[in-house]
């Protein structure tokens, strides 16, 4: 991956924690200045509120901020029209605020239309008040949205790079525990253990998502970075590929623990056989980790020496598994006990390897480039036609432009 941020900064959440504080701040001072309530603290929440960790964060947020608040004020101004504020009118605007909330579609922001309009509808000069709130909420909007686009937020994707990295490391750490005593006799709760482990990689899953997410937020419309779709797509198709992994590894796990239930009372494999699979694990594990690291490589020479390791990983890793698969087969050939497993054993483990195949992984890397550039151009048509009549026009003025004669 080419170079993703210039200077980017240390400590994203203290800076952000500082960011907010800030932006509050300077919110209240304008309001004060701007607004004829004593204290406008209507101003500092809302540019709490819309200073989000990502800049394309800030921008959805401040306008369904600022939807929300006008939609209660409107609610708020017909029912001072219609009705005072009684224990029924109260129930009903509520109801109503919270109705035309889900329809103008502010998702989070839906209660912040009823307390706007339970607010103006309590004080005795509505028309009065509700400007002052609509100003109020602007002026937070606006401080939000300029504080970020002059000092643009953190990019998070080194977080997220971390996560995943962790990731991988904690499923090298469980493939080398599944490996170790498979030349003795294994309790069927050790093996049970490992699958609860395999297990608990679901919820690991779940957290480095949500730090992808930020991640994959803090490149849009973020003038820090180059190329954010290419970066989004490679951190997001290398999580997919983690989990299709973590989902193999728990079956693995799950083979291995019928396995145990079988073999009581003697190894799970014979010495040779049980040393082949050990070794093929630590590969495995190897190229687990090695994958990731390609992953969240961010300088194209990092990335080649990344793209080296995971090739010879890999390359040991198949070597080890045709040498297993020899040796299964003998084995079956003369005990044909429990065969399924083995065969299920294999099976699972060339799961792994394909997905971590370098081939592969290109193959379908192209494929969601492909899928994301479609999907924006269908969501942005006149985009789209825009950018592809300006490809056009370059064209033709270079071939429209005289030629020099080669020396």
């Amino acid at each position: 991956m080419a170079e993703l941020v210039k200077g980017r900064r240390p400590q994203p959440i203290l800076v952000q924690t500082m960011r907010s504080a800030a932006a509050a701040t300077i919110a209240y001072v304008v309001a004060l200045w701007l607004s004829d309530e004593p204290a406008p603290l209507t101003a500092p929440l809302t540019a709490l509120l819309v200073v989000q960790v990502t800049l394309y964060s800030t921008l959805t947020t401040g306008i369904r901020r600022v939807n929300s608040v006008v939609a209660g004020v409107l609610v708020a101004s017909g029912f001072s029209v219609l009705v005072g504020l009684t224990w029924w009118s109260l129930g009903l605007i509520i109801v109503a605020s919270l109705i035309v909330g889900r329809l103008v579609r502010v998702d989070e922001f839906v209660p912040e239309v009823a307390i706007s309009a339970m607010l103006v509808l309590g004080v005795t000069r509505v028309a009065s008040t509700a400007w002052d709130r609509v100003l109020e909420t602007l002026i937070g909007a606006v401080v939000g949205l300029l504080f970020n686009f002059l000092f643009v937020p953190p990019v998070w994707v080194r977080t997220a790079g971390q996560s995943i990295e962790d990731l991988s490391r904690r499923m090298r750490q469980l493939l080398l525990r599944i490996g170790e005593g498979l030349t003795e006799t294994t309790p069927v709760e050790r093996a049970a253990d490992r699958l609860h482990e395999a297990r608990r990689l679901d919820h690991d899953i779940s957290e480095v998502d949500a730090d992808l997410r930020q991640a994959e937020d803090s490149v849009r419309l973020n003038p820090r970075v180059k190329e954010g779709l290419l970066h989004r797509v490679v951190l997001r198709t290398g999580l997919d590929t983690l989990e299709i992994c973590t989902v193999v590894l728990r079956v693995l796990a799950r083979t291995l623990t019928d396995l145990a239930k079988e073999r009581t009372e003697e190894p799970l494999f014979p010495q040779e056989v049980g040393t082949a699979l050990q070794e093929l694990l630590a590969r495995v594990a190897d190229a687990v980790v090695s994958f990731a690291v390609l992953v969240t490589t961010e300088v194209s020479q990092s990335a080649e020496t990344a793209e080296a390791r995971l090739t010879e990983d890999l390359e040991a890793a198949n070597a080890s598994r045709e040498r297993l698969a020899g040796l299964l087969l003998e084995g079956v050939q003369r005990h044909p006990r429990q065969w399924q497993l083995h065969g299920a054993l294999l099976a699972e483990i060339d799961r792994i390897l394909d997905e971590l195949d370098m081939e592969n992984r290109s193959k379908r890397l192209m494929e969601e480039l492909d899928r994301a550039s479609r999907e924006t151009r269908e969501r942005y048509p006149r985009l789209a036609a825009t950018w592809q009549w300006g490809r056009d026009a370059c064209q033709w003025v270079r071939e429209a432009l005289p030629r020099r004669d080669s020396p």
